[in-house]
């Protein structure tokens, strides 16, 4: 509800965001094209933006093909479009343990689809009675990445990198017009973050 809510108040109606999650359907994504939405980006650069952001299912698509090997393609089409982060955790731990199948895969997806599509309608919804700025409802995306990065950050390579992102991004913006910061700093900091760990697994001190 909490990503209806500042959709609303960043001047997106109900059916436009019942809509927007039909088309994305990518939680972090969305919350990210809203605050862009608010702040006044262009178009071109909300939809690279998602984009980037999203090109993570790339990878998880690629990991569920492997136990739904030699499914029809018309089934493949209906189940991608379910994948989150949240059904592949799902899906891939029930695929290992066992006794689990592509139809149950299937509605683990939709469920959680449907759920997401209906709460951010009752979002658009219930935002037009809450105040702009009531229950830190418009620190919701700034929360979510803090809790998101702080969950990554266990070891010093990580650390590292975070860092690189945070100073990368600041300086960008305060160089850079825009909002480019906001993916350049992002690629830049994963590009020298996986080199270092690279460099970190030939000398064997990845942990330390």
């Amino acid at each position: 509800m909490a990503l209806g809510v500042l959709a609303q108040q960043a001047g997106l109606g109900p059916v436009w965001i019942g809509l927007m999650s039909v088309l994305v359907f990518a939680g972090s994504a969305q919350f990210i094209a809203v605050a862009m939405i608010d702040g006044g980006a262009t178009a071109a650069s909300i939809i690279f933006t998602t984009f980037v952001v999203n090109f993570r299912h790339v990878l998880m698509s690629g990991a569920l093909a492997v136990p739904l090997r030699g499914v029809k393609r018309r089934f493949l089409l209906l189940f991608a479009y379910g994948i989150t982060d949240e059904s592949f955790a799902v899906n891939m731990t029930r695929f290992r343990q066992g006794h689990w199948d592509r139809w149950r895969a299937l509605v683990v997806h939709h469920t959680a689809n449907l759920t997401w599509i209906l709460a951010t309608i009752t979002g658009g919804v219930v935002g037009t009675l809450i105040p702009p700025g009531s229950f830190g409802i418009d620190y919701a995306l700034p929360a979510m990445f803090i809790a998101l990065l702080a969950l990554q950050l266990h070891g010093r390579i990580y650390l590292v990198t975070g860092t690189l992102a945070a100073v990368i991004a600041v300086v960008w913006k305060l160089l850079i017009p825009g909002d480019s910061y906001i993916v350049g700093a992002a690629v830049s900091a994963a590009t020298l973050g996986f080199l270092l760990r690279r460099r970190a697994f030939s000398t064997g001190k990845e942990g330390e």
